[in-house]
C-alpha cells in the first residue's frame, strides 16, 4: 500500500486531481484522508466540494476541516477563477454534506507519525495546514516519504502577480515554513500546467465524449476556469495544475526533468510577495531542498486521467 494524505481548496482542478487519487487504477495508493484548507473558496465551501467528489468516486475516504484562513493574512479566494461555488457554478447540490470528526491539522500530525515513513502528501492548496502541522511538530518533516506540492513556479511567470502562482502567493508565510522545514519536497509549479496540462476545446471533448459520469462531471466543472483561461491568462482552453501534480504523485515517471535546487519564498516584497525563488545556477550557495519539476509526459498525464474517468 502506497498511503496518500491530500491537503486541497477543492477548486475545480481540484476536483479533478481527487478523482484521479481515488479512482487510480493502481492498486496500491489507498486515499487515508483528505484535509481541506481555505483558498480557491471558503473553508465551508471547499468542504462541500471535496465530499460531493468523494461520494461521485463512490469512497468513503474522510473529509476533515482546516484553517479558514492563512496563518498571517485575511483570505483572498479565487472565486473569479472557479466559479462562486468553485466548481463552475453549474448548479451542483453542493450542501448538507457533513466532514468528519477532527480537525485537519491534527489529523495531518496523526497520520504521518501513523505511517511514518511511508506517507506521501500532495497539497494542492495554500500550505496552511501543513505550516501549521509542523510549527506544532517540527519531526513529522523527518517521517514523511515525500510531500508533492502544487505551487510556485519552477520556471516561468505567475497566474497572480508577474512571478507568484496562487497557492504560495494566498499564504507565503505558510509556504517558507513548509519550504524550509527539511520535508522532502517535490514541488510541481503553475509553469508545468501551463505547457503540459492545457485543454483545449478538442480535449476537453475526448475527455467527457469516454460519457461516464466522472468524464463528464472533470469537463463540467470547468466552465467558469475556461473562460478565464481564455480572457486572463491567454491559454488555448482550462489548464489543470492540481491533476498533472497528482499524476506525477502517484506515477514519478510523469515528471522528464527534475532537479534538486534551492528555493526560498519571498514573504516581504509587496512587488514579489508569494515569489518561489528558485537558484537554478547555485549563486546563493545554499544546499538543495527541493527537487523540482521542470518538464513533463502531457502523454502519460492524459493517459492516466483517462483511466481514471473511465473506471465505473
Amino acid at each position: 500500500m502506497r498511503p496518500f494524505l491530500i491537503d486541497t481548496d477543492a477548486g475545480s482542478d481540484d476536483a479533478v486531481a481527487l478523482v484521479m487519487a481515488l479512482n487510480s487504477p493502481d492498486p496500491e495508493i489507498e486515499v487515508v484522508a483528505i484535509t481541506v484548507v481555505a483558498g480557491n473558496v471558503p473553508l465551508e465551501q471547499g468542504l462541500q466540494n471535496a465530499l460531493y467528489t468523494v461520494e461521485l468516486c463512490n469512497k468513503t475516504t474522510p473529509v476533515y476541516a482546516g484553517l479558514a484562513k492563512p496563518i498571517m493574512t485575511s483570505l483572498n479566494t479565487a472565486q473569479n477563477v472557479h466559479g462562486h461555488d468553485g466548481l463552475g457554478d453549474i448548479n451542483l447540490p453542493l450542501f448538507g454534506r457533513r466532514p468528519a470528526e477532527g480537525k485537519a491539522v491534527q489529523v495531518i500530525l496523526d497520520t504521518v507519525h501513523r505511517f511514518a515513513g511511508e506517507i506521501t502528501l500532495v497539497t494542492l492548496g495554500p500550505l496552511s495546514n501543513l505550516a501549521c502541522a509542523l510549527l506544532q511538530d517540527p519531526s513529522i518533516a523527518s517521517k514523511v516519504k515525500e510531500c508533492v506540492i502544487m505551487g510556485g513556479v519552477g520556471l516561468g511567470y505567475g497566474n497572480v502577480t508577474p512571478v507568484a502562482e496562487y497557492n504560495i502567493w494566498t499564504d507565503p508565510e505558510a509556504a517558507k515554513i513548509v519550504f524550509e522545514s527539511g520535508m522532502p519536497l517535490k514541488m510541481v509549479g503553475w509553469d508545468i500546467s501551463y505547457k503540459y496540462a492545457v485543454f483545449g476545446p478538442e480535449d476537453s471533448q475526448r475527455l467527457a465524449s469516454t460519457g461516464t459520469p466522472l468524464a463528464r462531471f472533470c469537463v463540467d466543472i470547468q466552465k467558469a476556469l475556461t473562460q478565464f483561461a481564455l480572457e486572463e491568462t491567454k491559454l488555448a482552453g482550462f489548464d489543470l495544475p492540481d491533476p498533472i501534480t497528482m499524476a506525477i504523485a502517484i506515477n514519478p515517471r510523469v515528471a522528464t526533468e527534475t532537479k534538486s535546487l534551492y528555493v526560498a519564498i519571498e514573504t516581504q516584497s509587496s512587488l514579489c510577495r508569494g515569489q518561489t525563488v528558485v537558484d537554478h545556477l547555485g549563486v546563493t550557495g545554499q544546499p538543495p531542498n527541493v527537487a523540482v519539476v521542470l518538464a513533463a509526459s502531457r502523454e502519460l498525464f492524459l493517459e492516466m486521467l483517462h483511466q481514471a474517468v473511465e473506471r465505473t
